[in-house]
């Protein structure tokens, strides 16, 4: 095992750098300070050459002006706040709607576009840590947030996330990558396959936010409980396709219980590559890149399009700070928060 550490570039005066983690095999994952971002992760195909698995960007420019979250931590709260509204023992607090004007999105974006300090903690392992001043984007607490990234020599990247505040708070922090199994060059992802352990998920409204229910998955495009392609319900004549121009959905997690678990997997169709997530969170957003376009230029000059991508956000569900009767995302004044998730890469 071994971790480079490379000049990257300047942002806001500060220097960013770049760590390289390669272990025995060759493998590599790649994580810059800007937004603690996964930026590329380089692992063997059935062919014995390693392809990057990540679709974003490759240079600072690129990370700053034109992502759409591409590997970074999001946070404070990852994902919506319907209204950028919450109360927090009877004090309403208003953040960031960053998302049309209306929505919280991803914690109004601080987290994502913060420079990181990295630190390398041992020959595999690079901590990166933040603090949130209080108030920032409308959120209570300063709050000291690390993010540890270990790429281990059978190709498990596991990703733990600790933040302490001193005010009471919310906090929900995940990874935002973009897989592509094939390669990020390689085109769409739908005839990847897809199994997810989840057996409910949040249906949204108009404008992607969870309407409180909690239905089955059963009988649904949502049922991915045994593995299928990702492109086979992927516009299936249902209102909530419709809603998230494809899949922009929580699963909910079956049978949690707090626990680190195998909740994901997905086989790239043309690489042969498997990625296995698993988590101690409840849910996972699956996102299928439905509002690439092309016009956003990515990785090797080339343009970023529809479907090139696909999104397993492990989280808290979707604007949980107003549904007290889901699960945990408000933290005492010292209260730690502390989760974990893997991806693991086979053959």
């Amino acid at each position: 095992m071994a971790i480079t550490r490379i000049a990257y570039g300047v942002m806001n005066g500060k220097d960013v750098h770049a760590f390289i983690i390669e272990n025995s095999q060759g493998a590599k994952a790649q994580i810059i300070e800007k937004g603690a971002t996964l930026e590329k992760l380089l692992v063997k195909d059935k062919n014995g050459d390693f392809i990057d698995v990540l679709v974003g960007h490759d240079t600072l420019d690129g990370h700053i002006n034109r992502s759409d979250y591409q590997g970074v931590v999001v946070g404070q709260y990852a994902n919506r706040i319907k209204g950028g509204k919450f109360t927090i023992d009877g004090t309403e607090y208003n953040v960031t709607c960053n998302e049309k004007g209306i929505t919280c999105l991803h914690g109004g974006g601080e987290y994502s576009s913060a420079h990181w300090n990295g630190e390398i903690i041992s020959d595999n392992a690079v901590k990166f840590t933040y603090l949130s001043p209080d108030g920032a984007e409308g959120f209570p607490g300063n709050v000291n947030v690390s993010a540890t990234y270990t790429f281990t020599d059978d190709n498990r990247l596991i990703i733990e996330y600790k933040a302490v505040s001193d005010k009471k708070t919310v906090i929900n922090l995940t990874n935002h990558a973009y897989f592509n199994l094939n390669g990020y060059d390689s085109g769409d992802v739908l005839d990847h396959t897809l199994k997810i352990n989840a057996d409910r998920y949040t249906p949204i409204d108009e404008v992607s936010i969870p309407t409180g229910e909690l239905p089955s998955v059963t009988g649904t495009p949502f049922d991915f409980t045994v593995s299928k392609t990702i492109g086979r319900d992927i516009d299936a004549d249902h209102p909530q396709i419709k809603n998230g121009m494809g899949f922009d959905h929580n699963f909910c997690i079956a049978d949690y219980d707090g626990k680190l678990k195998e909740i994901a997997v997905a086989t790239g169709d043309r690489s042969g590559i498997t990625m296995t997530v698993s988590t101690d969170l409840p849910g996972v957003q699956l996102y299928t890149g439905n509002f690439l376009d092309g016009s956003v230029v990515g990785k090797g000059g080339k343009p970023i399009t529809k479907r090139s991508a696909f999104c397993l956000e492990t989280q808290v569900y979707p604007d949980s700070p107003n549904h007290p009767e889901w699960h945990k995302c408000i933290y005492d004044a010292d209260e730690e928060y502390h989760t974990v998730t893997e991806f693991a890469f086979s053959l």
